[in-house]
């Protein structure tokens, strides 16, 4: 048997018993959406589409999106997800990374370059290309494969157990791992897939409300469904979540509000193919502060600084080895290897394993900011603000945030003699970036806090910003 994407998903279509949905009100039937996928898959071979070729795929959660995603693999091309509405400056570093020629905006097809992209021997039985944010700012290009990919969903499927009678509710977008899996394990189990284009509260309670029987969300999109009006959700009964910590406040708000809804709290990364650890309902209270144990197929282990092993009972860098994982970052074979120890992968997050045998998550050693379940680079929000023709220096960082996780804080020294208000540069900054990156609050400072080696620190940012919002 095939273990492509593209016959898990065909396969799916041609025994799903229901239309892909959209709380948009757009509907397709699966025959229809294996149509437009054939019909795609006829278009790119006529635009000369190479074997392994990058396509980039514009994502607003339509259902006609997945068709997208099905024809490109039919082609035996790579999509590579990019939100409809990204900013000008995400899209031209994707087409950049890819140097891809072909765009596909629902099943339509669009030249934006005029050269094909040259044969990369890494995008061999790849699927898909995820972008996520780096330290350094830019774009990673993760590769998944057909393969391996389809491998982590037979995990899946067995660790979670949709079922044919289920409604999938999916807030999360298909362009990261966590929305793409949903959607996919929710087809492949016969489920209805109903996806959200763009999260909404009242949204998402209305679709619980009317027969949504599982629902896959980031804890902040939980605490915000949570801090409003309580709604009913009769038929849920499980809750999926990942991409931030959860919480043990959090956790006992969703035990109060779904009584009857199992949660599943799951770690894992894009370059891991994600949930590499989980928190099951089983594992409830005993588990409590922690990530659980690790999924089918998962190995880990701690390294302390040295790289020597961490300690019994002592914190290191946590070190994940999955078949699953992805075939590496593209055109970028230094970071590849440098990301990988004897096999494993180097999450950049801190953990201890706990005498009950559940590992427990300490601190991260990366910089990114995790706000709303987003994973963004400071050092991109830096050169942002900095390019403002009124800013001196600009530091970012993250500040724990109740409803978001975390939020981003900004220190901002003017030059002298101007006048700018925090609300002047977030529109300024708001028609150059995702609005998720916005900065949450701006501090207007005389000059960057500085750490104990006397250099401009993040963690100064933090504890700045910590200060103020006490005061």
């Amino acid at each position: 048997m095939s273990t492509t994407l593209a016959h898990v998903l065909a396969h799916a279509l041609d025994r799903a018993p229901a239309a892909i949905e959209s709380t948009s009100g757009e509907r397709l039937d699966p025959a229809a959406i294996r149509s437009m996928a054939d019909r795609l898959r006829e278009t790119l071979q006529a635009r000369g589409v190479h074997p392994n070729e990058p396509v980039l795929v514009t994502i607003g959660n339509r259902p006609a999106d997945l068709a997208a995603f099905l024809g490109v693999w039919l082609a035996g091309a790579v999509a590579a997800p990019i939100h409809a509405s990204a900013a000008s400056t995400t899209f031209d570093a994707v087409r950049n990374a890819t140097t891809a020629r072909l765009l596909v905006e629902k099943t339509e097809v669009r030249e934006i370059a005029s050269a094909a992209p040259p044969s990369r021997k890494l995008l061999h039985g790849a699927a898909l290309i995820i972008f996520t944010s780096g330290s350094t700012g830019q774009p990673k290009g993760v590769i998944i494969g057909h393969e391996r990919m389809s491998g982590k969903l037979e995990v899946l499927d067995r660790l979670l157990r949709f079922q044919s009678n289920d409604t999938v509710i999916v807030p999360l977008q298909l362009t990261f791992i966590f929305g793409i899996w949903a959607s996919l394990l929710a087809l492949r189990s016969g489920s209805t897939l109903r996806l959200v284009p763009r999260f909404s509260a009242e949204v998402v309670a209305e679709s619980l409300e009317n027969g949504g029987t599982v629902l896959a969300a980031v804890p902040s999109m939980l605490r915000t469904m949570l801090a409003g009006t309580s709604r009913m959700a009769p038929s849920l009964r499980t809750i999926l979540t990942g991409g931030e910590a959860l919480g043990e406040p959090l956790t006992r708000t969703i035990a109060e509000a779904f009584p009857a809804a199992s949660l599943y709290d799951l770690y894992g990364l894009t370059e891991t193919s994600s949930c590499d650890f989980c928190l099951g309902p089983s594992d409830r209270p005993a588990g409590a502060g922690s990530i659980g144990t690790p999924t089918e197929g998962v190995t880990f282990r701690l390294a302390a600084e040295g790289g020597e092993p961490a300690p019994e009972g002592g914190a290191g860098e946590l070190q994940i080895r999955t078949p699953f994982g992805m075939l590496g970052y593209l055109d970028n074979e230094p970071l590849t290897e440098a990301s990988f120890s004897e096999g494993f992968f180097r999450t950049g997050d801190i953990a201890r394993l706990r005498p009950d045998g559940r590992l427990e998550l300490v601190g991260r050693s990366k910089e990114l900011i995790s706000r709303g379940g987003n994973k963004i680079a400071p050092l991109e929000l830096d050169n942002l603000l900095c390019s403002h023709p009124d800013v001196s220096a600009a530091l970012c960082a993250g500040v724990p945030d109740e409803r978001l996780g975390e939020a981003i804080h900004a220190v901002v020294v003017l030059k002298q003699e101007v006048s700018l208000t925090s609300e002047m540069l977030r529109d300024w900054a708001a028609t150059r970036i995702e609005r998720f990156k916005l900065p949450d609050a701006i501090h207007f400072c005389d000059a960057l806090p500085v750490g104990n080696t006397g250099k401009a620190s993040r963690s100064a940012v933090t504890e700045l910003a910590l200060r103020r919002l006490k005061s």
